[in-house]
């Protein structure tokens, strides 16, 4: 029995079971997501037994969005997920020169060196002072750049670019360049700044002019990264985005602040811990912290629950009213001055805030424009929730159901944080509710110690999960939530599952199988970065799966900070280099000595 059939008979046996996941309602409770793995099959289908008799094939990828493959030409395509082979050196290495498996090789086991890995930025400083610039570079574009970078420029990643797609695998290309100006947003002495005046008498804030005008130059870096995946991969390729460089982190932060104390105050209403607030309760605890009107708590209510349709307020509609923007509406007339009062931006920040929203539009009407698909990524903690505002403001106009088939933006989510499941959950049922597709890049985090280091400075709980485990945990969670959610609601959903973990990648596979969604279903990719992991990615790619590489471009000399930070934060990816070099050793010696 082929697997949908077998699906279908199995829920027929549960047909009375009550699905769990209720994502349409608005007063829905945010864990309402939830799945319990050990009812999986019942629900998956139990939504689906009440249309069928008026679209029976529903519960089907829809032809639209997934193309068969032609297994004439890739007899690997139809082959079952414990087919897979992620230990074959031939599949990830065999198209290497051997030049390139050597130079792996002392790649890898230089990545096994703990003083060099800590070090490597103080040794390339010592090595440019001595030896100069020129040198120094040459001899990184050689080694640790040419593993690890696809070049310099479009022209100079083309022949990357044809190797990987010759072998099935798309590319995300991010521009790596990153800036030395202060992370912060300090500004030093005699630079010009441009002065804010926070409200409740705070002192002024000052941000760095010159910043915002390196933010307009980064819109054209990006804007020639959108144009140039349009060169080499045409409608199927990725730009990666950091928002840090198209604004003030400092202001980033402040951002992030406003928006944490926001949701502080939807819990303080939230006296019950439901995730809902009844009309009663919102007036009680408003009248309570702000000083009002009946007729401006009457327009607050209607924005809230329009015509009282459901009698309860949750936290998306709650964040919809207390925004960045309209934040100073409500924060004076507060009845004491409390954190959120203090985090209240100020005209002039409003001003770069909006100035900041401006950038990422045009950068997303680029991308809309020219078929690539914007991968916004994932940043420090005290930037993310600014980041997240940004990104969910980009998806409700450039990911419309009613603007676009498929989406343009993707969000990203990191699994080691204790909260991701929880945000996941609650930026589906945005999606619904204001009808945009969701689109997200899973993966699991990179800057671990950096986050626990700052928890520890604060004296507050980490956010990060305490043990590997957990965070593995979580990774696997979300990704059975999200294509269980593509199977029950059809094609829209995008998720791109960037991992160097096998395990998951099998787990993912496994369900993808037990979901009837082919390899090359549309709606989920496979993405690791460009030197790394080729076993995972080679092999996909190999099989149809929608496999991607990320790579990183710039000069040499604007690439190496980006590199060192993530050699020095990402250990889980250093963790792997052990079973690259067997690889990488195995293919060696097939070829020179037919073992």
């Amino acid at each position: 029995m082929s697997t949908p059939l077998r699906l279908m008979a199995n829920a027929a046996r549960h047909r009375n079971a009550k699905l769990s996941c209720g994502l349409m309602g608005r007063a829905a409770a945010p864990s309402s997501l939830s799945i319990n793995s050990a009812t999986r099959p019942a629900l998956i289908i139990s939504r689906q037994i009440s249309t069928t008799t008026s679209n029976a094939s529903s519960i089907f990828p829809s032809h639209t969005d997934t193309v068969m493959p032609d297994y004439h030409d890739n007899p690997l395509a139809h082959a079952p997920p414990s087919t897979l082979n992620f230990s074959d050196s031939a599949s990830a290495h065999g198209s290497k020169s051997t030049f390139e498996i050597l130079r792996a090789i002392a790649i890898f086991n230089a990545c096994q060196l703990p003083f060099l890995v800590k070090y490597a930025g103080t040794l390339i400083d010592l090595s440019t002072k001595v030896l100069g610039s020129t040198v120094t570079n040459a001899v990184v574009k050689n080694t640790f750049f040419a593993h690890f970078c696809a070049g310099e420029d479009s022209e100079d990643m083309k022949p990357v670019i044809d190797m990987l797609q010759q072998n099935n695998i798309g590319p995300i290309l991010d521009y790596a360049a990153e800036s030395e100006s202060s992370e912060d947003g300090a500004i030093s002495g005699g630079t010009e700044g441009i002065f804010t005046h926070p409200p409740f008498n705070q002192p002024a804030r000052v941000y760095d002019y010159k910043s915002e005008c390196e933010c307009d130059r980064h819109v054209s870096i990006f804007k020639s990264c959108i144009r140039s995946v349009q060169d080499v991969s045409p409608h199927c390729g990725f730009a990666a985005l950091k928002v840090t460089a198209l604004g003030n982190p400092e202001l980033l932060q402040r951002m992030s602040t406003m928006i944490v104390e926001v949701k502080n105050l939807f819990s303080k209403f939230d006296e019950k811990g439901t995730g809902l607030i009844s009309r009663d309760e919102f007036v009680h605890c408003y009248e309570h912290h702000f000083h009002t009107d009946d007729g401006k708590l009457t327009e607050i209510l209607e924005f809230l629950d329009p015509s009282n349709a459901t009698g309860m307020i949750d936290y998306i509609s709650f964040s919809q009213m207390f925004t960045p923007y309209t934040l100073s509406k409500f924060t004076l007339k507060c009845k004491t001055v409390g954190p959120l009062a203090l985090a209240t931006p100020s005209d002039e920040e409003v001003v770069l805030m909006k100035n900041m929203s401006k950038r990422l539009h045009t950068l997303a009407e680029e991308a809309a424009r020219c078929g690539t698909k914007m991968l916004i990524d994932a940043e420090h903690l005290k930037y993310q929730p600014a980041i997240d505002n940004f990104v969910l403001e980009l998806q409700q106009k450039y990911n419309a159901k009613s603007r676009t088939e498929r989406p343009v933006i993707f969000n990203t989510y990191q699994c080691y944080l204790k909260d991701t499941q929880e945000r996941v959950t609650t930026d589906l049922r945005r999606s619904e509710r204001f009808d945009f597709h969701f689109a997200a890049k899973i993966v699991r985090g990179a800057y671990m110690v950096h986050e626990r280091q700052r928890a520890r400075e604060m004296k507050v709980p980490s956010p990060i999960h305490e043990t590997a485990e957990d965070t593995h945990r979580c990774y696997d969670e979300v990704i059975e939530l999200l294509l269980n959610h593509r199977f029950q609601n059809g094609p829209g959903l995008k998720v791109m599952i960037a991992t160097h973990n096998k395990e998951s990648i099998e787990k993912a596979v496994k369900l993808m199988d037990e979901l009837g969604l082919g390899p090359n279903d549309k709606s989920v990719h496979f993405a690791q970065l460009y030197g790394m992991a080729d076993n995972l990615t080679f092999t996909l790619g190999n099989h149809s799966y929608n496999s991607f590489k990320y790579l990183p471009y710039g000069k040499v000399e604007e690439v190496v900070p980006y590199l060192l930070r993530r050699a020095q934060e990402n250990s889980d990816v250093l963790g792997n280099a052990g079973s690259e070099l067997g690889l990488l050793q195995d293919e060696l010696k097939k070829r020179y000595l037919f073992t």
